[in-house]
């Protein structure tokens, strides 16, 4: 009987202690409501400010970059923006290929390798740099010193032997292109269909208004002129006789308004002048070139008559028939329409623009 007793005890202690351990266990596991938040958990909702928490320096991670740490060259070369062009550069008669160089190149050396590539392109090219220390665009050729990252090329697309060919503006971009490969520079090279498009509605136009006026003064028969007293004559009027073998009367720019020419095959030229004999002379008057072409028929004239008077000669035409009031009048009212089609075109007559399209 004792040691049922006793065996009893010992199971009922067991028990006991059974449940006070789940007690205890349960007691840790409840949340305690009162208990404060801790400093890594910011108190929200509050007049406080949060604290941060805080976080340890990793050694391994990059620092980052300081905000004056020089840009990379591709940086450097996506803020750069390519500047405008020259106001005589004009997109309506031009075709522009701009060249555009992350490191500087010398505009010099670009041209002397790109001369073989263009040779055979029988329009007029102009080269240009950009000067980013005088901030303006400079003509350039290929002895010039100017290192720019930025290069253009202008071609002129139409001038009087027509507009410019498929083959050459091929011609232009694949040359423009092997060379800017080799300076590791890149070519902005526009559309050529466009260009073309362009090049062949300016030249229709152009033809359209093309006149050159030609007043001849005739010798008689057994009184030809001589040339010394035509040189004199001419130089009285102002003219000046040039290196194509003719004389050229000229505005306060140095453009010439007209010419005088040899009407026999024979071109003048100062040593000559002296023994030269001619049974006349051409004055001519190339329209689109001058500006006021009215005024200028008008002194042209005066001095075709001034020189038929001092030498015992006559004024004609092309036909050799004598120039009379109506026919004068009738070239004052061409001259009129022509130049003013120009002018309604935005090319106006004598301007730098016209003088390179009627060239």
């Amino acid at each position: 009987m004792a040691l049922i007793g006793a065996g009893g005890a010992v199971v009922a202690g067991i028990f006991a202690f059974n449940k006070w351990q789940e007690r205890k266990h349960r007691k840790a596991e409840a949340p305690v409501a009162d208990e404060p938040p801790t400093l890594q958990e910011p108190v929200f909702g509050s007049s406080a400010e949060p604290v941060p928490a805080r976080v340890e320096p990793i050694m391994d991670e990059p620092m980052p970059e300081p905000t004056m740490a020089p840009r990379t060259t591709e940086e450097a070369s996506a803020r750069r923006t390519s500047p405008q062009l020259l106001p005589e550069v004009d997109e309506r008669a031009d075709w522009v290929l701009r060249i555009e160089s992350i490191e500087a190149l010398m505009a010099g050396q670009f041209i002397q390798q790109a001369e073989p590539q263009l040779a055979g392109v029988d329009k007029p090219l102009r080269w240009y740099g950009f000067s980013e220390s005088a901030n303006r665009w400079e003509a350039v050729d290929r002895n010039a010193g100017l290192s720019c990252h930025w290069l253009c090329v202008v071609v002129q697309l139409v001038d009087r032997r027509g507009p410019i060919s498929p083959g050459m503006l091929s011609q232009l971009n694949n040359g423009i292109q092997a060379v800017s490969d080799g300076f590791m520079a890149i070519p902005n090279l526009p559309a050529s269909g466009e260009a073309l498009a362009r090049a062949q509605a300016l030249d229709e136009f152009c033809a359209g208004v093309d006149i050159q006026i030609a007043v001849n003064v005739l010798a008689q028969e057994h009184h030809p002129f001589s040339g010394t007293k035509l040189r004199g004559l001419a130089e009285a009027a102002g003219m000046e006789l040039l290196g194509d073998g003719r004389f050229h009367a000229k505005d306060e720019t140095g453009a010439t308004l007209y010419m005088l020419s040899n009407l026999e095959n024979e071109l003048f030229a100062p040593e000559e002048m002296r023994r030269l004999v001619t049974r006349g002379v051409t004055l001519t008057l190339d329209v689109p070139r001058v500006g006021n072409g009215v005024f200028v028929f008008e002194r042209m004239m005066a001095f075709a008559r001034q020189l038929a008077q001092s030498m015992q000669g006559a004024v004609v035409d092309d036909n050799r028939q004598p120039f009379g009031e109506k026919a004068i009048a009738l070239i004052r009212a061409q001259i009129g329409q022509f130049q003013g089609q120009m002018v309604e075109k935005g090319i106006p007559p004598g301007s730098p623009l016209a003088r390179r399209l009627f060239s």
